[in-house]
């Protein structure tokens, strides 16, 4: 699946000279003194902008260090109803598969039960908490069990084909949350949907509903790590380590992994103003590149999302930014796919 995307560009405005400081008004710089032809701020003059009684304190300058002239990324703001008719319409591509399995993995709070009830918002045309969302202080996520969420269609009767799991957040190692054993155990298919996890009594063969010889239909496809943008700089070293393991490990069962970068409407206020924005943010580009480093993946396999929290209704450019993240997700389900193709004959790709 793919789509078009395309420009949005915007430009820092002209002021002229404010007075500051009971200084006359000839003795100040205008405002675009400070400014280079491409409307960023000209470093060579950050004396004057961060002197005291200078221009860093304004809104303005804030918006011009943190606004890029081009997008670093291009989307088409008005491809939501091909983006829902392409993802309602997709199909594994199997005889012997109805449905592509997706795996979120986070911290607890991250937004993955958001992110499942924001895509399914989407379908229904109004906000949908299906997966339990807490709040930002208390997440449901610190529930244990599997849970498989089929992601309806606009009809009830007529599911998509992808199922995304949600499970209990991950810990900073084996002690807490989510275990890198049992994070395994779930994307092999050994694990049945409604286990409740404990990192005391971790996945055997021995546990109750476990699967001995999972099919393919049992596996992960894909496996997705979300992580807070306005968290991004604060997670402990001990998470970054488990993210970097897991990593290595799920590529070795050969499953292909993306990310998700929530939140970004908390780090940067013209993105939280206006969603279109979110490619024209320096400060959404950084933390990416800083969600990168964390995880040990190339921003390439990073998308940014603005989950629905407190909202009714749903919201054209919101939603076609979380379209864009599943279609994202599928192009790698489907390389899983055509990477299984030889194990799986009957896997008609």
């Amino acid at each position: 699946m793919s789509f078009n995307f395309g420009m949005v560009s915007g430009r820092c405005p002209d002021f002229s000279a404010p007075v500051l400081h009971g200084e006359k008004p000839s003795s100040i710089p205008l405002a675009t003194d400070l400014l280079k032809r491409d409307g960023r701020p000209d470093s060579s003059k950050e004396n004057v902008i961060n002197a005291p009684g200078g221009f860093a304190g304004l809104p303005w300058a804030e918006k011009c260090k943190s606004k890029m002239e081009s997008p670093w990324r291009e989307v088409a703001w008005t491809e939501e109803e091909t983006l829902i008719e392409s993802i309602s319409s997709y199909k594994p591509g199997s005889e012997a598969l109805s449905e592509a399995r997706v795996l979120l993995v986070g911290p607890v709070g991250a937004g993955k039960s958001s992110f499942i009830s924001s895509v399914q918002s989407v379908f229904t045309g109004r906000f949908t908490n299906r997966a339990m969302v807490g709040s930002s202080s208390a997440s449901f996520t610190k529930k244990v069990e599997l849970q498989l969420f089929n992601i309806r269609g606009r009809s009830p009767e007529q599911p998509t084909a992808l199922v995304l799991c949600d499970v209990m957040g991950l810990g900073d190692g084996e002690t807490t949350g989510l275990t890198l054993h049992d994070t395994l155990a779930i994307i092999k298919g050994h694990a049945p949907e409604g286990h409740k996890f404990s990192p005391e009594q971790p996945v055997r063969s021995e546990t109750v509903g476990y699967v001995k010889k999972p099919s393919l239909k049992d596996k992960v496809h894909c496996v997705v790590f979300v992580v807070d943008a306005s968290k991004v700089s604060s997670y402990t070293k001990g998470l970054g380590t488990t993210f970097q393991q897991l990593r290595e490990h799920i590529s070795d069962l050969g499953v292909h992994q993306v990310a998700l970068l929530t939140h970004v409407d908390q780090v940067c206020q013209e993105t939280a103003r206006d969603i279109t924005q979110v490619y024209n943010s320096r400060i959404v580009q950084q933390t990416m590149t800083k969600a990168g480093a964390l995880l040990g993946m190339s921003t390439s396999y990073i998308v940014p999302v603005k989950n629905y929290s407190s909202e009714l209704d749903v919201d054209e450019n919101t939603d076609i930014l979380l379209l864009s993240a599943v279609d994202h997700i599928l192009q790698y389900v489907d390389l899983h796919f055509q990477d299984c193709a030889a194990s799986y004959p009957k896997l008609s790709l």
